[in-house]
């Protein structure tokens, strides 16, 4: 039996009007392919009898093991276990296993239990009820008669994913014992496109059994290196040390590392403070800093300077000077930048302005342009770019690129 031949079928209306995304599916498989298994397909049904039950018939009939989730609950929108029924041929009955499970939920937290909840425990007759620590709905376990096995968790994530590690894992990995992990590197890069680092790679003298792939994570370029087997560390660790040689420059974090915490962590071990005023950015550079602990050791302050008045009130920039050459200029960026950091003596202060969209853009300037500006012992620093994309990507492109000033910056003071 192959270590792919497994499905996922989740449910709910919400999933294809867009209104939530399907993390369910995400989360799967990433825990498969921790473990060396990976989905064969996965698919998305609404709340209806009818759908479930002829997606749950298709796929029967091509894998062998089918994760569903959703539909458990309570509610009259809450169909999957009798879709199960259907689908395999057997009579609804009241599951006093997954009742009892119900009951003790409640109990143990001093909850009143109301009626809909044993609509919970109507399950298939040959259903196997599965403990859910987290939530009121078990799931259960179901075998087709040709030998697909069926098992049905929540979909409440959280809920879905201890379920899936306690009652769904072991019985893959007991079926298909002797799978090799696949292990993997990812090397998340910026100011590169997918097409240049695609042609600086040396395919050629990659290691034997080394897979390449790649995955935006706007704005940055996710190199993913893949490889199994009892060498798979080795020739991961060649493959990385090559691609380093070409792209290394453009490495702003690694694997679970984020570019944010990164630079705080290069800021600290500087011993460098920093100080910030935002513009077009709303305060987004400041959110993914203090995202990270241990901020307060590199972050003296921030702010968000939207308005002129702000701007000249908080960090002295000219009324001459905006009336002049206007907030989106390299001289307000400059002067934001040098006069936040004569207001705070902090090491460095840096200083973004521009025009986010939708709106506001001009022939002169249009939407995307932005400035960047750092001030340091060395001097200022100013530099203008012309983002594309809409508001949301914009701004995180200005705060990315704001935190490669800061990564770069802090290399070449801590190599002095």
């Amino acid at each position: 039996m192959p270590p792919y031949d497994i499905a996922i079928l989740t449910t709910g209306d919400e999933l294809l009007s867009g209104e939530i995304s399907d993390s369910n599916t995400r989360a799967v498989a990433g825990i498969l392919s921790a473990h060396g298994y990976r989905l064969r397909c996965s698919l998305s049904v609404p709340d209806q009898e009818k759908e479930i039950v002829a997606a749950l018939e298709y796929l029967i009939g091509h894998v062998q093991f089918i994760i569903i989730t959703g539909g458990l609950g309570s509610t009259g929108d809450d169909r999957t276990a009798r879709a199960a029924a259907r689908a395999l041929g057997q009579p609804l009955v009241v599951n006093d296993e997954a009742l009892e499970m119900i009951r003790r939920w409640f109990a143990r937290r001093n909850f009143q239990m109301e009626p809909n909840n044993e609509r919970q425990a109507l399950l298939p007759q040959l259903a196997q009820p599965l403990q859910n620590p987290l939530g009121t709905a078990p799931g259960f376990r179901l075998q087709h008669k040709g030998g697909c096995e069926l098992f049905f968790l929540p979909g409440v994530p959280a809920e879905m994913q201890a379920m899936f590690r306690t009652s769904v894992l072991p019985v893959l990995q007991q079926k298909m014992p002797n799978v090799n992990p696949q292990q993997q590197r990812t090397l998340k890069l910026f100011g590169l496109s997918e097409p240049k680092i695609d042609r600086m790679i040396p395919y050629q003298q990659l290691p034997a059994g080394i897979d390449v792939a790649f995955a935006l994570d706007y704005p940055l370029v996710l190199l993913k290196l893949k490889a199994a087997g009892n060498d798979a560390e080795y020739c991961l660790d060649q493959a990385e040390a090559l691609l380093l040689e070409k792209l290394g420059d453009y490495l702003i974090a690694r694997d679970g590392e984020t570019p944010e915490g990164n630079v705080g962590k290069l800021l600290s071990n500087a011993g460098l403070t920093l100080s910030l005023a935002e513009s077009c950015t709303g305060g987004l550079l400041t959110t993914m800093l203090t995202s990270q602990p241990g901020a307060s050791a590199f972050l003296e302050r921030a702010g968000i300077t939207y308005a002129d008045s702000a701007k000249k009130d908080w960090l002295n920039v000219p009324a001459l000077l905006l009336q002049q050459h206007g907030a989106v200029s390299e001289n307000c960026a400059r002067a934001m930048a040098s006069g936040l950091r004569q207001n705070t003596g902090t090491d460095l202060s840096l200083a973004i302005t521009g025009i986010a969209g939708p709106d506001g853009g001009t022939e002169e300037k249009p939407v995307g342009t932005v400035y960047i500006s750092l001030a340091s012992a060395s001097g200022v620093h100013v530099k203008k770019y012309t983002f594309s994309g809409d508001r949301n990507q914009i701004q995180r492109m200005s705060a990315t690129m704001a935190l490669e000033w800061l990564r770069r910056f802090t290399l070449q003071q801590m190599e002095k």
